[in-house]
């Protein structure tokens, strides 16, 4: 069990690898990030992974392991029915999880979605030992701050077990 909770630990497994994959919530918001992210938010967090072979897979690989691997209909039902957001019903290249692909460069991706009260922007950027969520809210009306301030506080517990699930979804099965 992880220190001071009821949760398990998460680990790679990755070749037999046993080591605890670590995630930190970054407090100040590297500036790759800002780079991606637009301007004035209303509500920023950033997580980090860190492990060693974050690179071999590109942003968008990432974000599809995320968002549509491991968030899934639990994802779902908090940005379509919690948050209200419009996200497409159908698989496309253009979006992920239903969020519109509104940004791409070579280490980071950034998605985004419309609701009547917020605009919401998924930020993932991956280096060479770490890939960084972003999580960035603007408040298009006054009451989209006390929905999001109770479930962002969920969300920020859930976001770096997001992170380990998305890194172990993308490893490759071992043979037994």
């Amino acid at each position: 069990m992880e220190a001071g909770t009821n949760r398990p630990v998460h680990r790679d497994g990755a070749n037999g690898d046993d080591r605890v994959l670590t995630v930190r919530q970054q407090h100040n918001i590297p500036e790759v990030i800002r780079a991606l992210s637009p301007t004035d938010p209303d509500y920023i967090d950033v997580f980090t992974l860190t492990t060693n072979d974050t690179s071999h897979r590109s942003p968008e690989q990432w974000a599809r392991a995320a968002f549509e691997d491991v968030a899934g209909l639990k994802g779902q039902f908090i940005w379509r029915v919690l948050l209200g957001l419009r996200l497409k019903r159908q698989a496309s290249p253009d979006h992920v999880a239903g969020w519109m692909i509104a940004d791409r460069c070579d280490r980071g991706i950034r998605l985004e979605a419309h609701s009547w009260m917020l605009t919401g922007h998924l930020v993932v950027h991956v280096d060479d030992e770490q890939v960084s969520l972003a999580t960035i809210l603007r408040y298009d009306r006054p009451i989209a701050a006390r929905i999001w301030s109770p479930l962002s506080a969920v969300h920020r517990r859930l976001a770096p077990d997001l992170l380990r699930d998305a890194h172990r979804v993308q490893q490759p099965r071992q043979r037994r």
